[in-house]
């Protein structure tokens, strides 16, 4: 019998690290019709899955979709330091229909719900499963705020405006728990533009008209009150963007926001502190994945340095040196200050696979020896929105679709997320050659056209008011040359190591663009 010594060697030594190539086929089967239980069972992991994520991060034509099985310990982040009581849970619990898992002679054994990776993990953290939704559906689930029934809101902003409105009838709010801190600041402009909406429907009790909320409003309206006092409370302190910390003014006992807030996310946060007020704290609770866990914050309110989690195995690449089989490294091999790209292998199937991101080792947790690090960046630099990962592949053929004489002739550009208006979309700087084209009109309709051919998400999350028109600003000729001349001067580097990039992350540098703009499309 082999000791657990020889089994890891021996696996260091002959598993060389795979991609979701590796895998494909093996997804592919769960959307065989019919998906049949002999083919499936124990494919990747013993039993079957109990949900099926599909990655945002994609570049493909489709998502890259996982398969998660069952654990008896789920991912969970670490303890709160402070008790938390009422919890506005901003999650969808909504999932696609769902792989039926048949017998030979097609009896149905199972259902696995298709959906997004949060929603498949909170359902599993919390034993939620999709036969006992409509048991739960008119109730309020102890400790939340809004209906069970609001998780199955599919329109985005709908989504959004109805947990609004049961958070601010809400006096006994503590905790904001959201997937990304995107998420909370549109909720919080929502509030601003429907301000009066959400007061008078608190006033009188009644439900709004908003869009696509038809099917789970009998439920939303047995749980709403009339609450003329608490309606005149929030009139007098006025709406979101009316006053300095607001937050605290309208929930006295708000202490925590928590998100996913790290990385490109980041940009939002001195916004969403405006808003907060200082005695709220913004938890970033880990550094997740489609694919797995990778690590957990180190400590609390601290939203950019996290502790490699021990849920699976993960090994890592060094990314200052090229690839050579056998350079696999372990956790005790890392030093800090160097980057890595994280290889996982997981509970779920997956063996060393390469995640697409870009670490840095910071030190190690005095408490485990575990690696500290920070969160660096794709592999492949791209533009992060809440229903996707937008590449810079993705991002070029943008920009090839365009570029021409009926539209324009594009010289250079670069792009952020573009969140002046709700819903939030890419926006593009372009500097051009000569005059616009006869069909420059069309030019955003032919962007978002583009961005549709690299994934079927843009489509889905545009239908339900989640992503907007790309917007395309002009800017003045000879205005990336002058950055390259500006960005030099301001981080005192020579004017021949700047390079304009595909994503513009720095808010100053965002600003010095914005303001070079001739021509808005």
């Amino acid at each position: 019998m082999l000791n657990d010594e020889s089994v890891l060697s021996d696996f260091r030594r002959l598993v060389s690290p795979t991609d979701y190539e590796s895998y494909r086929l093996f997804m592919i089967m769960f959307n065989s019709h019919p998906c049949k239980l002999s083919e499936v069972e124990d494919m990747l992991a013993p039993g079957l899955p109990i949900y099926i994520p599909l990655s945002s991060a994609t570049s493909g034509k489709k998502p890259k979709q996982f398969v998660k099985y069952f654990r008896s310990q789920p991912y969970s982040p670490n303890p709160s330091p402070f008790r938390v009581g009422t919890t506005s849970l901003i999650y969808s619990f909504a999932y696609r229909d769902p792989v039926e898992v048949v017998t030979d002679s097609g009896e149905v054994v199972t259902k696995i719900p298709i959906c997004n990776g949060s929603t498949g993990m909170m359902r599993a953290q919390n034993d939620w499963t999709i036969e006992t939704d409509d048991a739960r559906m008119a109730s309020i689930i102890p400790g939340h705020t809004a209906p069970w029934a609001t998780g199955f809101i599919i329109h985005h902003r709908s989504f959004l405006l109805i947990h609004a409105l049961f958070s601010l009838a809400s006096t006994s709010l503590e905790e904001f728990a959201t997937v990304f801190i995107a998420n909370f600041m549109d909720m919080v402009h929502l509030i601003e533009e429907e301000w009066v909406t959400l007061i008078s429907s608190i006033r009188n009790g009644s439900i709004p008209d908003f869009e696509q909320i038809d099917h789970v409003r009998p439920y939303l309206q047995l749980n709403m009150r009339a609450d003329p006092q608490r309606a005149d409370e929030l009139q007098h302190i006025g709406p979101p963007l009316s006053c300095p910390g607001w937050a605290q003014r309208v929930w006295p006992k708000l202490k925590l926001l928590t998100n996913i807030c790290s990385g490109t996310f980041a940009t939002a946060l001195p916004q969403a502190r405006s808003i907060l007020g200082q005695n709220v704290i913004i938890h970033n609770p880990w550094y997740i994945c489609s694919e797995c866990l990778i690590g957990r914050t180190l400590n609390f309110g601290d939203t950019e340095t996290f502790v490699v989690a021990a849920d699976d195995l993960i090994e890592f690449l060094d990314m200052t040196t090229e690839r050579m089989p056998g350079q696999v490294l372990q956790a005790w091999d890392l030093q800090p200050g160097k980057f890595y790209q994280p290889v996982a292998t997981t509970h779920d199937g997956l063996w060393r696979y390469l995640i697409d991101d870009v670490i840095q080792v910071t030190g190690f947790d005095p408490r485990n020896g575990l690696p500290v690090f920070r969160y660096s960046g794709r592999k492949n630099l791209g533009l992060r929105l809440p229903h996707a990962m937008i590449t810079e592949a993705d991002l070029v053929n943008v920009i090839d679709a365009l570029n021409g004489d009926d539209i324009m002739e594009v010289q250079e550009f670069t792009t952020v997320v573009d969140d002046r208006k709700f819903p939030h979309t890419v926006g593009f700087f372009i500097s051009v050659t000569g005059n616009m084209g006869p069909n420059a009109k069309s030019a955003r309709q032919k962007a978002f056209a583009a961005l549709v051919a690299t994934s079927d998400e843009h489509q889905i999350a545009f239908d339900t008011d989640e992503f907007g028109l790309p917007t395309i600003r002009i800017v003045k000729p000879g205005t990336f040359t002058d950055y390259r001349r500006w960005r030099g001067e301001t981080l005192n580097v020579g004017v021949g190591q700047i390079k304009l990039p595909s994503v513009l992350f720095d808010p100053k540098a965002q600003e010095w663009v914005a303001e070079r703009v001739m021509l808005e499309l």
